[in-house]
């Protein structure tokens, strides 16, 4: 193993700073033995300054006369001994890990790679000045206007999208804001987001990133922004007024737009690899700056230890490359507004020095220990590839978990794979049996059914199969299991009969998952019938596939307003979103006295509770989920089996019931109210929504229910 290294004494201080009339460089390179700053003119001309060296392995300049816009790189001195992880070699000129902003691209065509693949490991002496992309000194500046009041965790209803694919289409932006920070702060855009009901955007990886050699070698790119190069710099072909810095001031001012409609933003970020791939790959960055000191080797030192499928690893167990990763996080949060973070591959950030998975880990600690941090919104992927990489339920508070378990079970329970209606009630009280532990809240389960990897809804009850050409692979790349139904048809159909069941099973997976206790999260366009045309892998697809299609919408009309009127009942009523997991308690007054009915409790279509063998009947299809607080109530039906009559419950549950949604067809209710005891005919393949009367005080006559706790 490598030699522990001295973490900067401040690692604040790294980076470009303007400040005296000139510009501060520092950079953290502890095993170095010479560093060189490259000024970059616009002619492209260089100017090489020394650095001196701190005790704490940080080596400084202050330059006067220099300021914003100024492009610059690294040239790293140091040995060469790829058997030590010392892979330091001068030609390569390298973007700064604080760079605030970086532009242009990577040319994989030219001599990027610290050495070359028929040398065995000599290095390559060639100037890769030409062909990598050049970081930017950007000045301080106000940040965004701040939320009025950041929406409490039962509150959010995150968005997940591409900010880019987004408004690419929507015939409202102006055309040459579409597909950029602006485009994303167009008033019509904010609208869309404000008058469905969102409270959050999740925007997939903003952060500076670069396509791969096997996505530009088939002359498609990295579309999704996996695969990051500045964990400082917004991407920079996102900005429609320029990049040497002009990003910055755009993305602050999409943030303000966005806040100032009562919008939190949340970005994915990929802090677990990096763009320089496994040993083989480019060096842009951190393998010319200390390979060993910011990467997981194997115990050769020779090659990268990969738990990401990425080709390496970032070693957040070193204090250095920790700061690292918390400076980024403090940055985004303090100079960029965000509000909160999704982590990709997330259980890579709390392994050990010796690759071992520990949820006490360094980087958690200081999460909930920084008071910069530990308020904002805190999602991660429970997983990554190694092992035991898979911690779904594991990360405790505060964070909120991507529920993959609510993804696949919703989807087989509506194509009718799950028995029964027993794991139907655990999803939808909030996966109780993986999250209720430790004090944890409700909301530590997001729960999706599609998401940027893999089908979109429209996608997953039109296809069987994944039909992922496009990605130049024989369709062998992407998920084989969908968990999809396509409803007896392969592919879009003008089919009447299909279609009509293709948007009910659409709408019922979608009101599934508004309904259930948790954090809900939308895949932009699902709300609108958006296709990426059966491709489940669409990370290189810059085009109409990945694009929302906004000319769509109103073939899926019904899908938007369901999805409207359910998150306006969501905003509505707080019983439909609890901070904590509900059980069998009493439901108590302000008065402090009982009020005979429970948090929860769970019906069959004859009026009464679920018994112990209609628990275990596998040929169930049909469960009532009643939910209440001292103030309200609702009785929510679920039916994926052929058309039932339901019996409403009676006192102490309610005294009446009025339909407030279903996810039939419009004339298919026509009563939108009843009484206790009347039947209600629920159509085959339906969820109706009953809002129930009840008392907020006790009253004498009011009969008990046996069994509350």
């Amino acid at each position: 193993m490598t030699t522990a290294l001295t973490p900067p004494v401040d690692s604040t201080l790294l980076g470009a700073r303007v400040r005296d009339g000139g510009t501060h460089f520092a950079l953290w390179a502890p095993r170095a033995t010479r560093v060189e700053l490259a000024l970059v003119d616009a002619d492209r001309r260089q100017t090489n300054h020394d650095l001196a060296r701190n005790p704490d392995g940080v080596w400084t300049v202050f330059l006067p006369g220099i300021g914003a816009g100024q492009r610059y790189g690294y040239r790293v001195h140091g040995p060469w001994s790829p058997v030590t992880g010392e892979r330091f070699n001068p030609a390569k000129l390298l973007i700064d890990p604080y760079a605030r902003a970086i532009t242009g691209g990577v040319d994989y065509s030219g001599p990027i790679s610290d050495h070359t693949a028929e040398s065995n490991y000599l290095p390559d002496p060639r100037d890769s000045f030409a062909s990598v992309p050049l970081s930017v000194v950007v000045a301080d500046s106000a940040p965004p206007r701040p939320l009025a009041a950041r929406p409490a965790p039962e509150d959010l209803v995150v968005y997940e999208t591409h900010l880019k694919g987004f408004t690419r289409l929507h015939p409202a932006v102006p055309e040459h804001l579409r597909g950029t920070y602006a485009g994303m702060a167009y008033p019509a855009v904010v609208q869309h987001l404000t008058e469905l009901g969102v409270t959050a955007v999740e925007f997939l990886p903003v952060q500076q990133f670069v396509s791969e050699p096997f996505a530009a070698n088939k002359g498609l790119v990295n579309y999704w922004g996996y695969n990051t190069l500045g964990f400082f710099a917004p991407h920079a072909p996102y900005s429609s007024s320029g990049t040497v810095g002009e990003q910055v001031a755009e993305f602050k001012a999409m943030v303000s737009a966005l806040h100032d409609a009562g919008i939190a933003v949340i970005l994915d970020v990929v802090y677990n690899h990096t763009a320089e791939g496994g040993h083989d790959g480019p060096t842009l960055s951190f393998r010319g700056i200390d390979h060993a000191g910011y990467y997981r080797l194997t115990s050769d030192l020779r090659n990268d230890y990969d738990v990401t499928g990425c080709g390496n690893a970032v070693d957040t167990s070193k204090a250095g490359v920790l700061d690292l990763v918390l400076d980024s996080l403090r940055y985004w949060v303090t100079e960029m507004g965000v509000d909160g973070f999704r982590f990709d591959l997330c259980t890579t950030l709390i392994r050990d020095g010796q690759h071992h998975v520990t949820q006490d880990h360094a980087f958690k600690a200081a999460l909930a220990d920084d008071p910069t941090l530990a308020d904002t919104i805190m999602i991660t992927e429970p997983w990554d590839l190694g092992p035991y990489g898979y911690q779904l339920g594991r990360w405790g508070r505060p964070w909120s978990e991507w529920n993959d378990r609510f993804r696949g079970f919703t989807r087989d329970f509506w194509r009718g794979a799950i028995p029964g209606v027993e794991e139907l009630a655990t999803r939808l009280a909030g996966s109780s049996d993986v999250f209720d532990h430790g004090g944890r809240p409700a909301t530590s389960s997001l729960n999706f059914v599609t998401a940027h990897d893999g089908f979109t809804l429209r996608d997953v009850v039109t296809y069987d199969l994944k039909h992922n050409e496009a990605n130049g692979e024989r369709n062998r790349d992407g998920a084989d299991d969908n968990r999809s139904w396509n409803h007896g048809f392969e592919g879009e159909t003008d089919d009447d009969q299909i279609n009509a069941a293709r948007h009910r099973t659409v709408r019922n997976m979608m009101a599934t998952m508004l309904l259930s206790t948790g954090m809900p999260m939308i895949l932009a366009g699902d709300e609108m019938g958006r296709t990426q045309q059966g491709n489940n892998n669409a990370y290189c697809q810059d085009s109409p596939i990945s694009w929302v299609n906004w000319a769509q919408a109103d073939m899926w009309a019904d899908q938007h307003d369901l999805t409207r009127t359910l998150l306006a009942l969501r905003a509505a009523h707080p019983v439909l979103r609890p901070a904590r997991f509900r059980s069998r308690r009493e439901v108590v007054g302000d008065d402090g006295l009982g009020l005979g009915r429970t948090e929860s409790a769970w019906f069959t279509e004859f009026g009464g509770e679920m018994s112990i063998d209609d628990w275990h009947d596998g040929g169930r299809r049909a469960l009532g989920m009643y939910l209440s607080d001292p103030h309200e109530a609702f009785l929510v039906f679920f039916n994926a089996g052929d058309a039932v009559s339901v019996t409403l419950p009676g006192a102490p549950w309610s005294s009446g019931y009025t339909v407030a949604a279903h996810t039939g067809e419009p004339d298919e209710f026509p009563e939108d109210s009843f009484a206790p005891g009347d039947v209600v005919d629920v159509p085959a393949q339906t969820i109706v929504v009953l809002a129930a009367e009840v008392p907020s005080k006790r009253h004498a006559a009011l009969p008990s229910v046996t069994g509350v706790q």
